[in-house]
């Protein structure tokens, strides 16, 4: 039986978390009790040991003060869920929002592109997990992105022959919902995530959906990622770690992949690593994978132990793309893509998270302002909702409709929405009309809201 094998996994899929957590706890962590009042805080290096905990404790991009207050602040939340009942300075934010984030896992949608043009069942697998893991280059920015307004939405063309729109369609507990589609895949997503604040470091885990259905054959796809921990929120280097198992089923056959992203150990020792094989619908194994989820991934078949098949040779199914170098954010070219206009479509919806003027401020450097926009859209956002609810209005997204499935994840229960189609009708009466030509998408005041308006009717 191979290693990684389903049939050894199974509820190790749980304990596999589990161990690397505590063995990641154990090896890497330090209290800082030497400092008066941060009993129990833990710093993590993660180069490993050479660096002492008080050192490293004062590093990082928190002003000395901020870092004590918000300290003080957070302690009474450390086991909680702290998804949305917290509210942070934007000097630890990126400008992007969430739905922005969502898009980020269409830079390499091209590999989708080649699982569906692809005969091989197992190829098909490996093309379609190395786009999956392809998005944890990103994933590392420590910066945290807004969260979005109810209402708000991203739309993104000019990428790979893709339409893609995503929606925030709760705001407790936060939630958004994507679709994207281009003449080789349609991916969906139900996006919610579910946290565990530690103090200095917070868990994170996918409560999600994700689907992919590839359109030749029409395969589905459903992708389950491993947690994610955030090392070092106040003190200390803030980093990002992902142990665990990702598993991309295929639900047409029955064939899966399973890939386990190994804990970051001692001096940086199997941080960024992953191995794992592609199995058939019996559970055998049929192609090894491996490789770091910040350089590329190579496959290579396999025999029914795992072990390489005599006459063949390793060879690279993804590589990361070149990147800005210093940029202040750690963003990637098809970030600034994403934040651009270029990928806008024409008459862009005034809820577009591009629009957002603290998104703007914060991109501009005028982290005064960001942090005043910022707080002035929560206020109108709290007052929207105190209308809606006054007038006995429920919020109803637009272009996503909640189904009656509720799916099951590792990590608890979600709420299914489906894409209703409306914006792909929208989006081809706008392109129709000559009315919209000229218009500076920029100009456009940000506008999530539905029921502003409700008091004077």
């Amino acid at each position: 039986m191979a290693p990684n094998d389903p049939k050894q996994s199974g509820g190790g899929f749980f304990s596999s978390i589990a161990n690397s957590l505590s063995n990641f706890g154990s090896a890497m962590s330090k209290s800082v009790n030497g400092l008066l009042g941060y009993e129990g805080l833990e710093v993590v290096n993660p180069e490993g040991g050479t660096e002492d905990a008080e050192e490293e404790a004062r590093r990082g991009r928190w002003r000395q003060e901020d870092r004590d207050s918000y300290w003080r602040m957070m302690q009474k939340y450390i086991g909680s869920d702290v998804t949305s009942m917290v509210t942070l300075p934007v000097l630890i934010f990126e400008p992007m929002s969430m739905l922005q984030k969502m898009a980020e896992l269409m830079e390499y949608s091209y590999l989708l592109d080649m699982a569906d043009k692809c005969e091989d069942p197992y190829m098909r697998m490996v093309y379609s997990t190395s786009w999956a893991i392809s998005v944890y280059y990103a994933l590392q920015r420590t910066w945290k992105p807004f969260n979005p307004i109810l209402g708000e939405t991203y739309e993104m063309v000019n990428h790979g022959g893709i339409t893609f729109i995503a929606e925030q369609v709760s705001h407790h507990p936060p939630m958004g919902a994507g679709h994207a589609e281009n003449e080789h895949f349609i991916y969906d997503i139900s996006s919610k995530v579910k946290t565990k604040f530690l103090g200095n470091s917070i868990d994170v885990y996918p409560l999600g959906r994700t689907r992919v259905t590839l359109k030749r054959d029409g395969v589905v796809l459903d992708l389950v990622p491993p947690p994610t921990k955030v090392n070092n929120l106040i003190f200390g280097r803030t980093w990002v770690d992902s142990p665990g198992e990702m598993i991309m089923t295929n639900l047409t056959t029955g064939d899966k992949a399973v890939l386990y992203f190994q804990p970051c150990g001692w001096f940086g020792s199997g941080r960024y690593e992953i191995d794992g094989y592609v199995y058939n619908a019996t559970e055998e194994p049929k192609i090894l994978m491996t490789g770091k989820w910040n350089e590329s991934m190579s496959y290579q078949p396999c025999d029914g132990e795992g072990e390489p098949l005599p006459g063949t040779e390793l060879k690279e199914s993804w590589r990361v793309a070149d990147t800005p170098k210093n940029d202040k954010f750690q963003y990637t070219y098809f970030a600034h893509k994403i934040n651009s206009f270029d990928t806008a479509p024409k008459k862009l919806l005034a809820s577009d998270s591009r629009l957002r003027p603290d998104r703007y401020a914060l991109e501009q450097g005028d982290l005064s302002k960001a942090g005043f926009e910022k707080s002035s859209l929560e206020v109108i956002q709290r007052a929207e909702k105190k209308n809606r609810e006054e007038k006995g209005h429920k919020f109803t997204p637009k272009w996503f409709d909640l189904t009656n499935e509720v799916a099951a994840t590792p990590w608890g229960d979600l709420e299914v929405y489906q894409y209703n189609g409306k914006y792909a009708e929208h989006r081809a009466a706008v392109d129709s009309s000559s009315g919209s030509d000229g218009i500076d998408v920029k100009s456009t005041e940000f506008n999530p809201w539905q029921y502003e308006d409700l008091g004077g009717n």
